[in-house]
């Protein structure tokens, strides 16, 4: 079992092996993507994906547009938005529109290990918070 599922959303293509290979050595599964809609794509093969690390600037979908596709299609899946563009509306704007968090490339990766496990735990307690409330209302009609 790995500590986390994730996928690496960038399209500098040597960033993303990059990374991807660190994150495999401390135990977590790694899926990549170069532009928004092979992350969509990625998202809909591999249900299991727990974390999205994504890219501010790409082309053709900035990474604003893929935060909010992915929350519309995969509300439970966290998101953490990584940029060498960093402003501060755009960070207002990303933690608005539901990403975890939002770092400045280059990234300390011990920072980003811990945000991804941190988005781990996140999102399993949303996951069980929305079975428990399942199961109340199937309690509550069957009363």
């Amino acid at each position: 079992m790995t500590d986390a599922t994730v996928l690496i959303v960038d399209d500098e293509v040597g960033f993303v092996d990059a990374v991807a290979k660190r994150l495999g050595k401390r135990n977590m599964t790694v899926f990549k993507a170069f532009n928004g809609d092979e992350a969509m794509t990625q998202l809909t093969k591999n249900p299991n994906i727990q974390v999205v690390i994504l890219d501010m600037k790409m082309p053709i979908k900035d990474g604003l547009t893929v935060l909010q596709e992915i929350k519309d299609a995969y509300p439970l899946v966290e998101v953490i938005m990584l940029t060498g563009h960093a402003t501060v509306p755009t960070a207002i704007e990303g933690i608005q529109h539901g990403a975890y968090d939002y770092l400045m490339k280059p990234c300390d990766f011990g920072e980003l290990n811990a945000k991804i496990l941190e988005a781990v735990a996140l999102k399993q307690d949303h996951e069980a918070e929305a079975v428990d409330a399942r199961v109340s209302d199937i309690a509550h009609r069957m009363a």
